[in-house]
């Protein structure tokens, strides 16, 4: 992971100054709710970010529309670095909390683009619970889901 950590306060954090324009950045699109621009810890070139306009801190606090506006920005970013770059592969990574691995408090998502041995790692350890346990996870976020 980054070794940037962003501890500004909520709307002062470093996406926020970016959106308002008081900061510099590399940014490649906007439209009325999201913002993508260069990851300034590029990862491989054409990594970008795209973010929410609005100071939201996790996907929990974003709206649907903010939702699906980010993810149709992200496809927009993606077929561009495709365009552009042509990596092998890419990566969508959306982290929250920081046991999530997010770095910076303003929801963000990297698209990502891939190359062999480019030092990503992506893996966690595989467990097996069963189909009981899994049918009883199922029933149990079944029952949490908000009505529609």
């Amino acid at each position: 992971m980054p070794m940037f950590v962003d501890h500004s306060p909520p709307g002062q954090c470093i996406f926020c100054r970016l959106v308002a324009g008081e900061i510099p950045s590399a940014k490649v699109y906007e439209d009325a709710l999201t913002i993508a621009f260069m990851d300034i810890g590029q990862v491989n070139p054409g990594h970008v970010l795209v973010a929410t306009k609005r100071h939201a801190v996790t996907l929990l606090d974003i709206t649907p529309e903010e939702a699906g506006a980010v993810l149709q920005t992200a496809q927009r970013m993606a077929r561009a670095v495709q365009a552009a770059f042509d990596p092998p592969g890419m990566t969508l990574f959306q982290a929250n909390g920081p046991v999530g691995g997010q770095t910076v408090f303003h929801f963000h998502l990297h698209v990502l683009p891939r190359h062999e041995d480019d030092g990503m790692a992506l893996a966690w350890p595989r467990k097996e619970p069963g189909a009981a346990v899994l049918q009883d996870h199922a029933a149990r976020l079944r029952a949490a889901l908000p009505a529609d």
